[in-house]
């Protein structure tokens, strides 16, 4: 009875690998792809906007932050101060992020004589759109789910992949540690398939896990489990999607411009200003700079009455993001360090940095380039099996069985993959419904998708 079953687990998890592969192969080509540019998001700005580097000497007089901010809101219509970016050197311009409502733009301001250099609204800067194209396809919650569905089911894929491919019996390295390079197409592509999904496989499995933080319904579902535990945080240091990311700009909009009318009613004025108190603007940035914060950091004004100024590292590196409140007249109020924060906040900021890139440098992000390209070679090398073993007729799926007896292991494997990823439960559902109906169907449509007739699987 043993041999059997084993053959039974053999075809279930094939069959499950091949429709893994079917749903995720253009997804991780589409991620890996945009996944790559984005590691190197600090050697393309830098390309991006160094005309806007060392523009000011030593020599020039420069401006005080309020005048630098009030001509950076005076280039935008409507706008006011958002955040005020303290210039990593004298020299460089300062960039200053305006705006209405939940639109941000980013002006860049030469810091002596106060002439703005250029302006962008900042989610149509280059490296903001290949973030969103690789987390939501531009297309907000509904693209994040179906990227986070794709990235559910790559697991999958990858999980099966190496149950498959895992040496049974044979203590030889040819063929699972390295490629037979020598022995025909057929081999060549099957060993170039497996030995790099063996070589890879744990590394973009921890890639897949720091990135659901970002996705719409497991990002969701985490935070809820984080608010039930009672170990949420006021604010989260990562991207809850564009749609999140835009209310919280509209409401801190919503409050600085509060303020500002507040301020300006205490003058006996009005018409409320379109910048914060100069003197105020002035003494935080002049303690901001004073912190030693990792660059860039971002100054912003309060959103509730008697509040705080909000100093913030914006460094790529999460770890060594610090930040500070700082009250009106330059007195620190608090600072928060990295490692104050939550333990669950410090491994999820952590986790992201590596899969930025930005942990360690140009070897992180050599590291991760190296998985992304391996995941590209894997998808491929995929295609051509695919492609090289079709069927003329039929989908090339392999042929399913009865259901397996005794599978207990598997079941709770699914149900532990569903707890932890739900859009793969409700996804995994669907697949199974939609292959138990159109099993119903004509027995064309049966020999296409691989499904046998009953009498074929007793």
């Amino acid at each position: 009875m043993s041999a059997p079953r084993a053959e039974r687990w053999y075809r279930a998890v094939w069959r499950w690998h091949f429709y893994a592969g079917l749903l995720c192969v253009p997804f991780v080509l589409w991620l890996s792809v945009t996944g790559g540019l984005y590691l190197f998001k600090p050697q393309i700005e830098a390309a991006l906007y160094a005309p806007y580097r060392g523009v000011s000497t030593a020599l020039m007089p420069r401006l005080a932050p309020d005048a630098i901010a009030a001509r950076a809101v005076a280039a935008v219509p409507g706008a006011v101060l958002h955040k005020y970016v303290l210039p990593q050197d004298p020299g460089d311009a300062v960039e200053v992020l305006v705006g209405q409502g939940s639109r941000d733009v980013r002006v860049w301001v030469h810091p002596g004589t106060g002439a703005v250099l250029h302006q962008v609204p900042e989610e149509d800067r280059l490296m903001r759109l290949v973030f969103r194209l690789h987390g939501e396809l531009l297309a907000g919650r509904w693209g994040s789910a179906l990227v986070e569905t794709a990235a559910c089911w790559t697991v999958v894929m990858l999980l099966t992949g190496l149950f498959l491919w895992w040496p049974r019996g044979s203590l030889r390295l040819a063929g699972v540690l390295y490629p037979r390079l020598r022995r025909g197409r057929a081999l060549f592509w099957r060993d170039i398939h497996a030995v790099t999904g063996l070589w890879i496989a744990l590394a973009a499995l921890f890639l897949i896990a720091t990135g659901l933080p970002w996705a719409v319904a497991w990002g969701d579902y985490f935070r809820e489990v984080r608010a039930v535990t009672g170990t949420a945080s006021p604010r989260q240091d990562w991207s809850a999607g564009a749609g999140a990311d835009a209310a919280l700009r509209a409401r801190e909009d919503a409050g600085m411009r509060a303020m500002m009318s507040e301020h300006a009613e205490h003058h006996g004025m009005a018409m409320a200003h379109t910048a914060p108190p100069a003197a105020a603007l002035d003494a935080v940035v002049a303690r901001a700079a004073q912190l030693g914060f990792a660059g860039p950091v971002e100054v912003s004004p309060p959103t509730a009455a008697n509040g705080p100024w909000q100093v913030r590292s914006q460094a790529d590196n999460r770890p060594r993001r610090d930040s500070a409140e700082i009250a009106a007249d330059g007195r620190l109020v608090g600072v928060q360090r990295f490692a104050d924060r939550h333990w669950i906040d410090r491994v999820v900021g952590t986790g992201v940095a590596i899969h930025e890139g930005a942990w360690m440098g140009l070897a992180n992000q050599l590291v991760n380039l190296a998985v992304l390209l391996g995941l590209v070679l894997l998808c491929l090398s995929s295609v051509v099996l695919w492609w090289r073993r079709r069927p003329t007729d039929a989908l090339g799926a392999p042929p399913s069985l009865a259901p397996l007896r005794h599978s207990w292991a598997l079941v709770l494997l699914v149900l532990v993959l569903a707890l932890a990823m739900p859009l793969f439960g409700v996804s995994l559902a669907a697949a199974v419904a939609t292959e138990a109906a159109l099993k119903r169907l004509s027995p064309r449509l049966r020999r296409w998708a691989g499904w046998r007739a009953r009498s074929q699987e007793a």
